[in-house]
């Protein structure tokens, strides 16, 4: 049984009488715990308050389905108060290290200690301080943490496929250059007359044009392929369906082609159709050539909107426009908006620019899309709104999802309240949105919802020249 003498090793209980000590002494319950034995869980309903007079008791929260550590309590000690005094389920999850020994209080008699000792009373409200800080700051981190992931994953994802464009375009450019330089010096020994060689060098030329500037629809090209082709295998050539893709591509006409190769139809050389190959191997080449460009120019693109979406290169505020910070968090989620997700945009481009704190602006932006592909899944509408209402820059962000039950609308700014499964979510995204919004840059944020329409609504002041830093 729990004695007065064990309760004053704990400063929490030496400002009581020495009757509340019995009280609580008659009341408490023993629980002993083996090693690696889990007290209570993160998302359980909470207990009692806990006096852990031996062992040591780990702390740990979910998040991403990792079991993460937060601290522990070692004896003497006490915990459970936060959820008595919450009314919800636990936060963490409580797990013993060593053999323990501790006594548990009834929530209720915990509550009537906590109002009718005014010392005691302060004390557990500090430790609540001081426990709800830490456990803030380290879920903040593993949010931008996580966050940042969520970043470089979507980045890394997005720059696969122009980077292998790229090294397929400098794999295969090589060997098929070094074709075309024989091909010339064969064509050369032929010396054939500079008027014929002209009209091949404008061919060329012209299907450079085309495909630089993709003047043919991929309709078109299939259908000139497949008159090509018959040609090409009326004329004999060998591995003819090779060649009447990138011809097609190239634009080049069967009428050209017969023009070009009349005089070689009888060349018992390599040169009969030596030609053809060249053309379409040009073609080839420069089809790679772009596509290598347009690889590059994607990677070059991310990149930028990486380093515009961060601020990396500038100061913590700038004067930006809220567009260019909407549509850099967008073209960084594009990984995730998938086929059946339509991004509508209503922006009114005369709303001037602002002063922020871009990075954390965009953490805003972040927060709030990421939110609305969620809500969405697989099929549905977000519309981001812009307008300008007085002094104020307004932003909205409109999903199709199924909308936050009314029940829990005034909560969802609350600290660690979360729709979201246990490790799924922190309870912090939209409270982190809520503090960047309200407190550094001193707007609005309200959420109207129903189902099949959900809509944040933030109101950034136009006139700020000066945003105070805390």
């Amino acid at each position: 049984m729990l004695c007065p003498e064990e309760l004053l090793k704990l400063e929490l209980f030496r400002s009581l009488s020495e009757q509340r000590l019995e009280w609580i002494c008659d009341r408490a319950q023993e629980i002993r715990l083996a090693s690696q034995e889990i007290l209570a869980k993160e998302g359980e309903l909470s207990r009692g308050f806990f006096i852990l007079l031996t062992g040591r008791i780990s702390i740990t929260r979910m998040s991403d389905s990792v079991e993460m550590p937060l601290g522990q309590h070692d004896a003497p000690g006490f915990f459970g108060e936060i959820p008595i005094l919450t009314d919800e389920p636990f936060l963490v999850t409580f797990r013993s290290l060593t053999d323990c020994s501790l006594y548990e209080i009834d929530a209720q008699d915990f509550l009537e200690l906590l109002h009718e000792c005014r010392d005691f009373e302060r004390l557990v409200f500090r430790a609540v301080r001081k426990r709800l800080q830490g456990l803030e700051s380290f879920i903040k981190n593993r949010e931008k943490m996580a966050a940042l992931g969520t970043l470089a994953a979507g980045l890394a994802h997005e720059l696969n496929n122009p980077t292998a464009a790229l090294v397929r375009a400098l794999k295969d450019v090589t060997p098929a250059i070094v074709e075309l330089e024989r091909m010339s010096m064969v064509y050369g020994q032929r010396q054939v007359d500079e008027a014929h060689t002209q009209q091949w060098l404008k061919v060329r030329d012209d299907g450079y044009d085309t495909i630089i500037n993709q003047r043919i629809d991929p309709l078109t090209s299939s259908e000139r392929e497949d008159k090509i082709l018959e040609w090409l295998e009326d004329y004999g050539v060998r591995d003819a369906w090779k060649l009447a893709e990138p011809l097609a591509v190239g634009g080049v006409e069967v009428e050209t082609l017969k023009m070009l190769m009349e005089r070689w139809r009888n060349d018992p050389t390599e040169l009969r159709e030596q030609g053809l190959h060249w053309l379409a191997l040009s073609f080839d080449v420069m089809s790679i050539i772009t596509s290598g460009l347009r690889g590059a120019e994607r990677v070059f693109d991310l990149v930028q909107s990486m380093k515009s979406y961060t601020y990396l290169d500038r100061g913590a505020q700038q004067i930006v426009d809220v567009h260019e910070g909407l549509e850099d968090t967008l073209r960084l989620f594009s990984y995730k908006i998938k086929q059946g997700i339509e991004i509508c945009r209503f922006y009114d481009r005369d709303i001037p620019q602002i002063l922020v704190y871009g990075s954390e602006l965009n953490q805003v932006w972040t927060n709030l899309i990421d939110n609305a592909i969620d809500a969405i899944s697989e099929k549905g509408t977000i519309e981001i709104h812009t307008s300008r209402s007085g002094d104020f820059a307004q932003i909205q962000i409109i999903d199709s999802g199924a909308g936050i039950p009314e029940e829990i609308q005034s909560r969802i700014f609350e600290p660690f309240f979360t729709t979201k499964p246990v490790g799924k979510g922190s309870g912090l995204g939209l409270d982190a949105v809520r503090r960047i919004i309200e407190n550094r840059h001193h707007g609005t944020i309200s959420c109207e919802s129903k189902p099949g329409k959900t809509c944040f609504m933030i109101c950034l002041p136009l006139a700020l020249t000066q945003i105070p830093n805390y």
